[in-house]
């Protein structure tokens, strides 16, 4: 795959690798398609055609001024499955991702979708109405004020805290600067939009529209979408849901437990 078109004519890149059973990858904030490297050529290798596209406005997919909901996020993974003929799907959906996954399987029935997983997701983190655990909206909009001051400065130090920089886990500064790299490639605007769309949707009335099997995953030292309100929350909400938590992980888990990561999806999937 090099592009498909959205609905509205937007182009999403992505990448194509392999045969097999095809699992569908969906990258967090800020980065793009290109930050499941690790998992997508593993999984490619062990016998599944896998697919990671950019997000509209990341990566090197076409960057609009508005579009970023999840409402649009969904029908743009609609085009990727519709697109490329898929069926027989996985989802995997990481941090931001995870949204695209739940809102796809409630606006879309779940079409062509047999198995979910959600990794450091947000699902189904908000603070609103009668919840009592979630992103604090003081919270979020400090995150877009940072970025509207010094978007590299404050996505630097995002990464360390991401990564779990400092505590037992973490990465090589190669990592921090190729994540970097990758979130400057986006558009600011998606960044910043992207922001209250993962902060203020409430994913709990998708959550029933799961109706495959589904992995969650996360870490427990997760300080960037913290676990107790997401995936303790989401497999307690999802049928069929089984929960991993990875000891002491932080949030970027495909980096920091690529490894672990890859084998638990790898059984999963098969």
């Amino acid at each position: 795959m090099t592009h498909v078109t959205a609905e509205d004519g937007t182009k999403l890149h992505g990448r194509d690798w392999g045969q097999g059973r095809p699992v569908v990858l969906i990258h967090g904030w800020p980065l793009s398609g290109d930050s499941w490297e690790y998992q997508s050529v593993r999984l490619a290798e062990a016998g599944f055609r896998v697919i990671a596209y950019d997000r509209r406005g990341f990566g090197r997919s076409d960057q609009p001024f508005t579009g970023y909901d999840y409402d649009t996020m969904a029908d743009d993974l609609a085009a990727v499955i519709t697109a490329l003929g898929l069926d027989d799907v996985a989802l995997v959906g990481f941090s931001m991702g995870g949204g695209e996954v739940a809102r796809y399987m409630s606006r879309h029935g779940g079409k062509g979708i047999t198995r979910a997983a959600l990794i450091s997701s947000v699902v189904p983190m908000v603070q609103q109405g009668d919840r009592e655990v979630g992103a604090p909206l003081k919270v979020l909009e400090g995150i877009k004020d940072g970025l509207r001051k010094d978007r590299p400065e404050f996505l630097g130090s995002f990464f360390k805290t991401f990564y779990g920089n400092g505590l037992l886990s973490g990465v090589s500064d190669g990592v921090l600067h190729w994540s970097l790299m990758m979130a400057m490639q986006a558009s600011p605007k998606a960044t910043l939009d992207c922001v209250d769309a993962f902060g203020k949707t409430d994913f709990r009335p998708d959550c029933a529209a799961f109706g495959v099997p589904t992995l969650v995953i996360h870490g427990t030292k997760d300080e960037t979408v913290p676990i107790e309100a997401t995936a303790r929350e989401a497999a307690r909400l999802i049928p069929n849901a089984r929960l991993v938590e990875y000891e002491g992980a932080p949030h970027g888990l495909t980096a920091t437990h690529a490894d672990r990561l890859f084998e638990d999806l790898r059984d999963f999937l098969r």
